[in-house]
Order: C-alpha cells, then structure tokens, then sequence
C-alpha cells in the first residue's frame, strides 16, 4: 500500500499559498521554470481532469501572470473553480476568456453555465437578470457552432427547464432535441427523456432513456436510465440499470463517469451504500476521470458513504485524500460535520 508523503501525514496539510511559493522558489534554482508559463496549459488541463484543483491553479495562476489576457488560461481557471463550486469567481475568469477570444464558442458556454450557478444561488432580482444572462451565453455558444454538442445540450436543457419569463419552453427545447439528433444522438434522447418527463409521459421518458442506454456511451446511458427509475421508485429496474452500466463501462472508452453517475443514483435513493462505495472507489481509482465528477467530490462522498458504514479509519483517509487534491474545498456536507 502506498504511503502518504510525509506532509500529508500530520493533522494540517499545505495551503495552495505554500505550495505556490515552493514552486517558485524551486523556480529560481531549476533553468527549465523559465518557460513555466508558456507551457503550463496542458498540465494545468490534466491537473483540472484528475481533479488536482490546486495544482491547476497555480500553474494557470503562473501562466496568467505573464499573459493575463490568455484566453484559455482563463477558460481553464473558470473550470477549476467551477469545479470548487466557486461560481462567482468563475464567471469572472470566464468572462475574461470570452472578452479576450468572443468567437470561441467552448468560452461562451462555460460562462453560460457559471452564471446559470450563479443565478440558482441568487435573490429573486438578481435571479431573473443572470437567467437572462445564461441564455445569451448559451445561444451565443450554440450559433458560433451550430455542431457543439456540451453547448447544444446545456441551451436545451435551460429551455426545459426555465419559464418563458427568461427565455425558456418546451417548444424550444424540442427544436434543440432535433439539432442534438444530427450531432449527438444520445445527448437527444437524454433531452427527449427530460421534456416527457416534464409533460408527465413517462411512457416516453423511459423509451427515450432506453435508447439512450443502447446509444454511444451506452454505460452513461444505462445510468440515466436508473436514475429515471429511481425517480419512479422502481428501485429493482434501478439496480437492474446501474449493473447493466457497470457491465457495460469496460466496454465503454472515457465513461467512467458512469460510476459516479450510478453511487449517485444509490445515494439519492439510500439504497446499497456498499454498491455505492464500490463504485465511486472503481471511480477514483480509473485513470479516465473527468472535471465532470471531480475527484475531490467523489472522494468526500466515498467518505461519507464510509462513515454511515462504520468505516470511520477508510472515511479519514478518503477526506486527507480529497483535502490534498482540493485544499479550500468543503462541501455543504461535511461544513455541517
């Protein structure tokens, strides 16, 4: 078994202030720093996707200190602290990349989802001006590239959900279903499922879940399936549909997601807390995670589905994990402990 560093062994661990100022002074003896910044992008990228949120500041805060109008390195900041749940910040960094490139359709909707954080957290005023706000950077996204996907799906799922008040309505969201079916058919069927569900045709939504389990990612889809059934508490077409996804996710490249996805499912449904585990441990343990399912979260649930379980050592060790990954990092769960 491998062992902690010996900083991580003690009871406090390093700020991400600590850990920036080692790299520097590391910096003034080792020639090869000086390009620091100019190539701190790829590895910031990688640090974002193992969900190593504080080394990926530091390198995009490096690289932003000698470029601070570098378009992606502001995206890339925005991800990251999107993935701390730091909305405010990360609309700010977002901004930045899109003032610096407005033609880059990724940009615009990564500030788009931002502010749609930001707006769920704000007072009622401020809530209809950032829902506005939202919509634009979406639609702004989608008609820069007609073909992107992430972008297509976020503008359809804000017009699933939100009133007409700002923007929203089933008949939208429905002309997006038809745009997703020529980019990403399963990404339609997920929005298909959501829009029946809306009408209350669950007839439909689960025809529209189905096929999006026998789609592209048919492990990611298998899991979307369960959580319809978990929300119709038809809890054995649940466990039926997270065995099928994890049958499946071998045999699907980059969904290992769908583990995350599935210890969800378990966890809102407060059954099989050690599948849960089970799945979130395979998760973190997979060389193909995503800032989708950061591992910081995935960790402090494992810790917390640990602790209910009576491993309170494995719980521990599972919280120093995610601490060392995401230092600032607290979730409303554990701010409660």
């Amino acid at each position: 078994m491998k062992r902690l560093p010996k900083y991580l062994q003690g009871k406090g661990f390093p700020s991400r202030t600590v850990l920036a100022v080692a790299i520097l002074l590391a910096c003034l003896n080792f020639a090869p720093c000086l390009a620091f910044a100019s190539d701190a992008l790829a590895p910031a990228n990688a640090a974002l996707q193992a969900g190593r949120a504080d080394q990926a500041i530091i390198l995009l805060n490096a690289a932003l200190a000698s470029d601070p109008n570098n378009a992606e390195a502001n995206n890339l900041l925005c991800r990251v602290q999107f993935t701390l749940e730091e909305f405010d910040q990360a609309a700010e960094s977002c901004q930045k990349a899109v003032t610096a490139d407005p033609n880059n359709s990724v940009y615009h909707d990564w500030l788009g989802r931002a502010t749609g954080e930001r707006a769920s957290k704000a007072s009622f005023l401020s809530a209809y001006s950032l829902a506005q706000k939202t919509r634009e950077e979406f639609e702004a996204a989608v008609k820069l590239d007609p073909r992107n996907a992430d972008a297509l799906a976020d503008l359809g799922e804000f017009y699933e959900e939100a009133p007409g008040a700002v923007g929203g309505g089933i008949d939208k969201a429905q002309d997006i279903v038809k745009k997703l079916d020529l980019v990403d058919s399963s990404r339609a069927d997920n929005l298909r499922g959501e829009i029946a569900l809306k009408q209350k045709d669950l007839a439909a939504a689960e025809k529209a879940f189905k096929a999006e389990a026998l789609g592209h990612h048919p492990a990611i889809g298998w899991m979307e399936l369960a959580n319809f059934y978990r929300r119709q508490e038809r809890w054995a077409d649940m466990l039926s549909a997270i065995n099928s996804g994890m049958s499946a996710q071998p045999r699907d490249p980059h969904s290992a997601i769908a583990l995350y996805n599935g210890a969800g499912v378990l966890e809102r449904a407060n059954r099989e807390p050690q599948l849960a585990i089970k799945l979130l441990s395979s998760y973190v343990a997979s060389p193909d995670k995503t800032e989708e399912a950061p591992a910081f979260v995935a960790l402090y649930k494992l810790a917390r589905l640990k602790e209910k379980s009576g491993d309170s050592a494995g719980a521990a060790r599972d919280r120093a994990f995610a601490s060392a990954l995401a230092y600032e990092y607290k979730p409303p769960q554990e701010a409660k402990h």
